[in-house]
């Protein structure tokens, strides 16, 4: 289950809508919202702490292919070529600390993030080895920065996401991230996703 590439289920077997469903979708929806509000307020040491420590996290960059391709060629893979983001819980914690520490040319001054979070569906449950729940979550985002005076870039896709119920609360275990564009439009990829 760590293959960050490949769906982590089938359409076919979806998870029965009972009142577990809704329960446990209720707790995803306020942590992914508690989530895009900590790093809307740019409360970036809030939000590590809501990373599991073996969190992988994703984004793959996007091909346009032939069509009948999609499925083998469009998204790059997690370990054979380039992603825009591969990386784990110590890397993201650095590039919030370097950001805080006010001293980074993509982030001074700091850019205005506004994150729209939706369509949010579990699409796998178990306990893992330590008896922990954890969740496959699929969402969909928008997301709107602006930096300075004129630039303005907005964000577009979908995530899927493993979330883990500890001890501590949820916390974010894997995040695939799909920007759906080829070309990325923005000067960098200075903001979380």
């Amino acid at each position: 289950m760590s293959e960050l590439a490949e769906p982590v289920v089938e359409l076919a077997t979806r998870l029965s809508r009972d009142a577990k469903y809704y329960e446990v979708k209720r707790e995803i929806e306020e942590f992914l919202y508690d989530e895009a509000n900590l790093l809307d307020d740019r409360q970036f040491k809030e939000w590590i702490d809501t990373l599991a420590e073996d969190l992988e996290y994703f984004m793959p960059m996007e091909y346009n292919v032939k069509a009948g391709e999609h499925a083998r060629r469009e998204l790059t893979t997690r370990e054979k070529q380039m992603s825009w983001f591969n990386e784990g819980k110590w890397t993201l914690t650095k590039r919030a600390e370097q950001i805080m520490t006010g001293v980074h040319w993509a982030e001074e001054p700091l850019s205005r993030v506004s994150r729209l979070v939706s369509n949010v569906q579990l699409t796998a449950m178990q306990a893992n080895g330590d008896g922990d729940l954890e969740v496959d979550v699929s969402s969909r985002f928008l997301t709107y920065q602006n930096r300075c005076e004129y630039e303005q870039y907005f964000f577009v896709g979908d995530r899927k996401d493993r979330i883990r119920k500890t001890a501590d609360g949820w916390k974010l275990c894997r995040r695939e991230i799909r920007i759906h564009q080829n070309v990325l439009l923005a000067k960098n990829l200075s903001i979380f996703f």
